[in-house]
């Protein structure tokens, strides 16, 4: 019985791209119960495990905290692995604003003593006390309300790149820390304001909201499933986002994209930059903001110092970091008095620059159409695409058009085509057909004929 990863992050990145299928990035959580949280974790790791879903989860006596990425085609599958246990049953999945194939590269379930290090004794207060869920369209009206007060409970690193306008953004590295701080800040107005609260998915707000209200705060608010969830919703309604940046997210993309403005700035340079990374330097693993043009002259390195060391031969950098506790801090840290333009505390709302649009070459192409059905696999190695013919005949010899949100808008010409093994002139409708694709393409993808 396999409850542990076998392979390694670069090798699972590999199947990944051999796979060609498309990966969902999505989040949940769930306070609930949980007597024997070995055993829980241990059938997740199992039923997870078989749909081929990675990701980073906590699990507690007090219920579950999830990040992951699953293969589409397993979403329902995966659904019903949830819907197994009472307190999951309909749970919400927050599905990224950004799916990344590589988000995660491992299936990691922690056992914890808390799905969320609130540093609060759940004793003391009741902790279903919890405060108003908003919608984005409430969310966004109460923000409008002069006697609202809205407060980020996220940490600085996280709100230097994205935050709601007029957020007090606490200077804190971890969210036990911007509980007590909040809470002496806003002890005049237990009763004459709205405090509305908002995180990444929803999860930390879910307790604050219980411990502001355990502390005598009358009107106590939380956004609904987060920025995550917020982000969706303003594009759906065609609601205004008064969310300004980017979402920070803890996996391998580092945030997604909520608006085209950037309101911070590279540590090093100063230039408008909103993209995180970690310095190189093992020993380090600072994480920090860096433009293009400094990556590429330092190396991913957040200093001189660094940039020495990844210089060095290996057991030289070993020895040097020997005995320093890194690479389970990474997201820990974020301040060095090696970065020069790095901002925290009170932030800007408005934005210093706008993210470069590149030329668009995924613009649809005019041309009279027909769909001939969807993409099923691409086998990278092979640059060979399968796709199911659903509404009419494909010949050796068809102009087709290759369309989705990812692949663009793809042209080529059908020089040979294979059904059930066999080279063929004509491929029918309910036919499986394989051919030569010279571009990655996506489960999304249609595939459609061109009229002459």
């Amino acid at each position: 019985m396999q409850l542990y990863n076998t392979l390694s992050a670069e090798e699972r990145a590999v199947m990944i791209d051999d796979a060609g299928k498309q990966r969902l990035t999505l989040s949940f959580y769930a306070y609930a119960k949980i007597e024997d949280p070995k055993k829980f974790r241990d059938d997740l790791f199992l039923a997870w495990n078989a749909l081929d879903a990675l990701g980073r989860i906590y699990v507690a006596n007090e219920g579950i905290n999830a990040q992951m990425s699953i293969p589409e085609e397993n979403l329902e599958a995966f659904r019903a692995t949830l819907e197994v246990y009472d307190f999951m049953k309909g749970i919400r999945l927050n599905e990224a604003v950004e799916h990344d194939d590589h988000s995660f590269l491992k299936l990691t379930i922690k056992v914890r003593h808390k799905i969320v290090a609130d540093g609060l004794n759940d004793e003391t207060f009741d902790v279903t006390n919890i405060g108003v869920h908003l919608k984005a369209k409430e969310f966004n009206e109460i923000l409008d309300d002069p006697n609202t007060i809205v407060v980020d409970f996220r940490n600085h690193y996280e709100s230097e790149v994205g935050h709601f306008k007029n957020a007090i953004t606490p200077d804190v590295e971890t969210f036990r820390e911007s509980l007590p701080i909040i809470n002496e800040q806003l002890q005049n107005h237990k009763e004459d304001k709205n405090l509305v609260m908002y995180c990444t998915g929803g999860i930390r707000c879910e307790k604050a909201s219980a411990y502001f209200k355990h502390q005598g705060f009358k009107n106590v608010f939380q956004l609904e499933g987060g920025i995550i969830n917020y982000a969706k919703q303003i594009e759906a309604e065609g609601l205004e986002s008064k969310f300004i940046g980017k979402n920070f997210v803890f996996d391998n993309r580092l945030g997604e994209r909520i608006t085209d403005d950037i309101i911070s700035q590279c540590h090093q340079c100063g230039k408008p930059c909103d993209n995180h990374t970690n310095c190189e330097n093992d020993g380090c693993h600072l994480l920090f903001i860096q433009c293009d043009e400094c990556k590429a002259a330092m190396e991913n390195c957040c200093s001189t110092e660094c940039l020495e060391i990844i210089h060095m031969p290996l057991v030289d950098q070993v020895r040097l970091r020997t005995g320093k506790q890194v690479g389970n801090k990474v997201f820990r840290k974020g301040k060095s008095e090696n970065l020069k333009f790095k901002h925290s505390g009170e932030l800007p709302n408005a934005a210093l620059a706008e993210v470069e649009k590149p030329a668009d070459i995924r613009q649809k192409i005019k041309v009279k159409k027909v769909l001939l059905g969807k993409a099923e696999h691409y086998y990278v190695k092979a640059q060979v695409g399968q796709f199911t013919v659903e509404n009419q005949e494909v010949k050796v010899g068809d102009k087709i058009l290759i369309s989705g949100p990812t692949t663009g808008n793809q042209e080529l010409v059908l020089d040979k085509i294979i059904v059930d093994g066999a080279e063929t002139q004509t491929a029918k409708i309910g036919d499986k057909v394989t051919f030569e694709v010279p571009f990655r393409i996506r489960l999304s993808d249609k595939i459609y004929k061109i009229l002459e």
